[in-house]
């Protein structure tokens, strides 16, 4: 699918992997609806793409909010062609720690937000781009996920944020299969260790520690990175179905 003339969600926007993706999509000639519940972030973002861009404060678990976002696409840029999820959040809780089990409400919100959020913008995208004519290939609309190596590698203190990914590991294959008669095509990324916000907080000295465990290139990923490939899903017709690792061939120890 071209993406010139096109329009897309970004959620998560405002920042990290998202803005990086709304950024790019916009300099390939995309229209750009970005997502995010921190409003003077992700306004920044829209601002910064002129007539390109447009923002949304919405929380993506919310079917309300993502309704108005995907209204937005309509009214700005009169339609909705690709989406890419790159809303999330994370905690470190180990399952029984010092001050006794895990919280099951903070398990349940990683869990509401990444993964539960994550298909609320699934199901109301594609039924949008199930609405518009194909392109000439027969797309109708592509969505790209974020999951991360943490699905499959997960860590000490990470199971609720491992078990969000993993669900939309999981769920990948059988969306695509769901959506690929009406031409809209299914991708997940798994990033690896990247230069995000979830990272920046993080001391210098170990920030260097971690980039020195990614076998090649043996640094953190920058978001632009991220986005390239995300950029290369939407314009390549072939991948659909895939969970696509994104990690300098990382394997994560336990802790």
């Amino acid at each position: 699918m071209q993406i010139e003339g096109k329009a897309f969600l970004v959620t998560g926007g405002g920042s990290g992997l998202g803005a990086a993706t709304a950024r790019l999509l916009a300099e390939a000639g995309g229209r750009v609806v970005v997502v995010d519940v921190n409003e003077a972030a992700g306004g920044e973002v829209a601002e910064s793409l002129g007539t390109r861009g447009t923002f949304v404060r919405a929380d993506v678990a919310d079917e309300g909010g993502v309704r108005t976002a995907i209204a937005a696409a309509l009214s700005s840029f009169g339609g909705l062609h690709g989406a890419a999820n790159c809303a999330g959040i994370g905690v470190a809780t180990r399952t029984l720690g010092k001050d006794g089990p895990h919280q099951l409400e903070v398990f349940e919100r990683v869990v509401r937000v990444n993964l539960v959020g994550t298909f609320n913008v699934i199901r109301l995208a594609a039924a949008q781009m199930a609405t518009q004519p194909p392109d000439p290939g027969g797309t109708r609309g592509v969505i790209v996920n974020t999951a991360s190596i943490a699905a499959f590698d997960g860590q000490v203190g990470q199971a609720a944020y491992s078990a969000s990914k993993g669900g939309i590991v999981g769920m990948t294959l059988p969306i695509a299969r769901d959506l690929a008669p009406l031409g809209i095509r299914v991708v997940t990324i798994a990033p690896g260790l990247f230069d995000t916000p979830l990272l920046a907080g993080l001391p210098e000295q170990v920030r260097q520690g971690l980039a020195s465990t990614v076998p090649f290139p043996p640094r953190l990923g920058r978001p632009e990175e991220y986005a390239a490939l995300v950029r290369h899903v939407v314009e390549n017709d072939m991948p659909n179905g895939e969970v696509i690792r994104l990690d300098g061939a990382l394997r994560m120890a336990p802790r």
